[in-house]
């Protein structure tokens, strides 16, 4: 058996996760290797892909979960946001939301915020990535896709504070060193 603490990454949340046996390993493997759906924004009146997961934390402190409908979607759920401004302040509001409840039951943005047309996000603090341009390197996990450019934008409860663009380039391919290839992977053990 194996034990191990590992951590999920999930926007700015980190979730514990036991792993119990090599099936496990591979499940861990299989779900950060998984290029995932984005979640999408409207900004400035255009629907950009969004790197990150802003409702995570409050679905996590909620106590709701959805059901990934497939490994391209482990959090189970898409949710669209939008940054709206007045009176000169930028907030980010969810304005739509399909989840998962079963594999074949889709809930609405009103089924888990009855009667809200849009919810203002101000359990979030943390940074979007918002990817831009032309895709410069595809990784098969989550969101390690690599764009000309990302657009980041720091937010403290809902509210935007600051924005910027920082510029990217392909990385440099390192070789694998087989010593840090575990001995239940590596071929022929």
């Amino acid at each position: 058996m194996l034990f191990a603490d590992v951590f999920l990454v999930h926007g700015s949340l980190c979730e514990p996760v036991a792993l119990h046996s090599h099936f496990s390993h591979h499940l861990l493997c299989e779900k950060l290797m998984t290029a995932q759906v984005s979640e999408k924004l409207i900004y400035g009146g255009k629907e950009i892909p969004l790197f990150t997961n802003p409702l995570s934390l409050y679905l996590k402190q909620s106590g709701i979960a959805f059901k990934s409908p497939h490994t391209a979607n482990w959090r189970g759920y898409v949710g669209t946001w939008e940054i709206l401004e007045h009176e000169g302040v930028e907030r980010l509001y969810l304005v739509g939301l399909s989840a998962h409840k079963t594999y074949e039951e889709i809930l609405g943005l009103a089924d888990v915020f009855p009667g809200c047309e849009k919810v203002f996000a101000h359990w979030f603090t943390g940074e979007l990535r918002c990817p831009q341009g032309a895709q410069l390197k595809y990784r098969h996990m989550g969101y390690g896709s690599i764009y000309e450019y990302d657009l980041l934008m720091d937010f403290k409860q809902g509210v935007l504070v600051s924005k910027h663009a920082r510029h990217n380039q392909v990385p440099e391919e390192q070789p694998i060193d087989p010593a840090t290839i575990p001995p239940f992977l590596r071929k022929g053990q």
